[in-house]
């Protein structure tokens, strides 16, 4: 057993700002987005994912390893989203393993009422607290901590057996993104 390295005040301090302000901010974005457009924050950011994509469409491993969510959790999601006609589900034929998750015309609406309440939200209770250098100092610092936590966990989906992508897979450039749209 190592020597446990517990937190000094600062540490602390820096870890309990972090928790609830990310609690508190992401209640404000769920109520938020339940109660003007009927969705989860997790259906607004499969949305948001979808709209940034080539052709608006991801392979569903893909997109879990994006959202850091389970698979099933995502088919249950994508499932939920395909009823209310906001993406659809489509297959690779040349590799039946690959399904892909595709924004529709109505799920793209939908995310572009939804995103400027959204984004706006975001702006007021972060971004606009924060200096320039406090918003740059959390994202070198939070996406350094992502990209280390994230290494090595196979985030992306692994490639066909003969190491090629879905040859019709949404690839290059013609997407309609809404890069600025997600938060």
């Amino acid at each position: 057993m190592g020597h446990t390295r517990w937190l000094n005040d600062e540490e602390k301090r820096a870890w309990t700002a972090f928790t609830t302000a990310h609690a508190l901010l992401y209640r404000q974005l769920e109520q938020r987005l339940k109660r003007d457009f009927g969705l989860s924050g997790l259906q607004y950011e499969i949305l948001a994912r979808l709209s940034g994509a080539p052709n608006r469409e991801l392979r569903m491993a893909e997109l879990a390893g994006a959202l850091v969510n389970s698979k099933s959790g995502l088919t249950y999601q994508i499932g939920q989203m395909e009823k209310a006609g906001l993406v659809r589900r489509r297959s690779c034929p040349s590799d039946d393993r690959a399904v892909f998750a595709v924004l529709t015309d109505e799920g793209m609406a939908l995310l572009e009422r939804a995103a400027p309440g959204h984004v706006e939200t975001v702006r007021e209770l972060l971004i606009d607290v924060l200096t320039p250098e406090q918003v740059r100092a959390l994202a070198d610092g939070l996406g350094e901590a992502n990209r280390r936590m994230a290494a090595g966990q196979g985030a992306a989906s692994p490639p066909r057996a003969d190491g090629t992508a879905c040859p019709d897979a949404g690839a290059g450039a013609g997407a309609e993104a809404v890069a600025d749209l997600g938060a």
